[in-house]
């Protein structure tokens, strides 16, 4: 889409926080600058959301700066890269962790639709392995983009974000990791955690992390909790698309063949959706602060008027809000 497409009536729902809530500026503006950092592959939530984000920039509203795998296994970056390549961005930064520990995790499917994927659908690199360093991907791109303009939406497990807050100067930045962050970003919008307490897959997969980033982020943090996408029922429309050679239908099809009657729940959906429209009409927030409580991954919430993290409450129905997330999801690619 041409530049002077983007110029014509973009609206985008921008946070204002003060006290207990936050409240939504509609203001004309450049699509959202956006890296998405995924687990693609225990669950297939991931794909609905990808697809969602694709929708979103073919129509003008987000600028997909990288898609990064959180996840060790090897067939994430390759589908992740077939998901990019149907919708026309075979050129988006891809990146994965280095470091030890945290997950490496397929499909809980009995048909691995990770592998059938990348056997199907064209894609570059093989193997997540093969794939460039995800802190190094986050840091070069990071210290490209204006002061506090990108937005990180994790849909995963935050081994990425906290081998970032890690990282030190390099080729890209003087700064340490949590100077870049505090610097470039905006706001992370997070698809984890269980409200008011609970303990929930992203946060206890990798434990580590997932504490050290809670209480070290240095920009205010968005959770889309468990209880949120577990109410939001996709992918029945869009399997009966008459449409052939689609990766997003062709898994959830794989998928559906072996239950989920109702639908997926779309608990990644959820917070990408809210990453790059705003939380407003679909919820309100709370202020407060998220806390992991133990080494088995239990989270607990407080809320104080004070805090940095807000969390996401229903507000539109989660029927109305399935069907606008599946509308996205259903998006064909455009011609380019």
């Amino acid at each position: 889409m041409k530049k002077t497409l983007f110029a014509l009536s973009i609206t985008l729902l921008l946070f204002s926080c003060k006290g207990n809530s936050a409240k939504e500026v509609l203001q004309t503006t450049v699509p959202v600058n956006l890296i998405l950092d995924t687990d693609l592959g225990p669950d297939y939530d991931d794909v609905g959301a990808m697809a969602l984000v694709h929708a979103l920039a073919d129509s003008g509203q987000v600028n997909i700066l990288a898609t990064l795998s959180s996840n060790h296994h090897e067939k994430v970056i390759p589908c992740i890269e077939v998901l990019n390549t149907y919708f026309n961005r075979p050129d988006i930064p891809v990146g994965a962790p280095k470091s030890e520990g945290g997950a490496n995790l397929t499909t809980w499917q009995k048909v691995k639709w990770t592998e059938v994927l990348p056997e199907k659908y064209p894609h570059k690199i093989n193997r997540t392995s093969d794939a460039p360093d995800a802190v190094k991907v986050y840091r070069k791109i990071l210290n490209q983009q204006p002061d506090t303009s990108v937005v990180v939406c994790t849909i995963g497990f935050l081994t990425n974000l906290k081998d970032l807050l890690n990282s030190g100067a390099d080729e890209y930045s003087p700064l340490s990791g949590k100077e870049l962050v505090s610097q470039k970003v905006k706001r992370l919008v997070s698809m984890a955690g269980l409200f008011p307490e609970g303990r929930e897959f992203n946060i206890y997969c990798d434990t580590p992390s997932s504490r050290f980033v809670l209480d070290h982020w240095p920009t205010e943090i968005v959770f889309s909790g468990f209880e949120i996408g577990d109410k939001v029922f996709t992918g029945k429309k869009l399997v009966q698309l008459n449409i052939e050679n689609s990766p997003v239908k062709e898994t959830y099809e794989l998928c559906f063949a072996e239950g989920d009657e109702k639908g997926r729940m779309s608990w990644d959906q959820t917070a990408a959706l809210v990453a790059i429209k705003g939380y407003e009409p679909y919820f309100t927030m709370e202020r407060g602060k998220l806390q992991v409580v133990d080494d088995e991954g239990t989270n607990k919430w407080t809320p104080d008027v004070q805090g940095s993290h807000l969390r996401l409450i229903q507000k539109m129905p989660f029927d109305q809000l399935a069907s606008l997330i599946e509308n996205y999801m259903m998006h064909q690619p455009s011609v380019k």
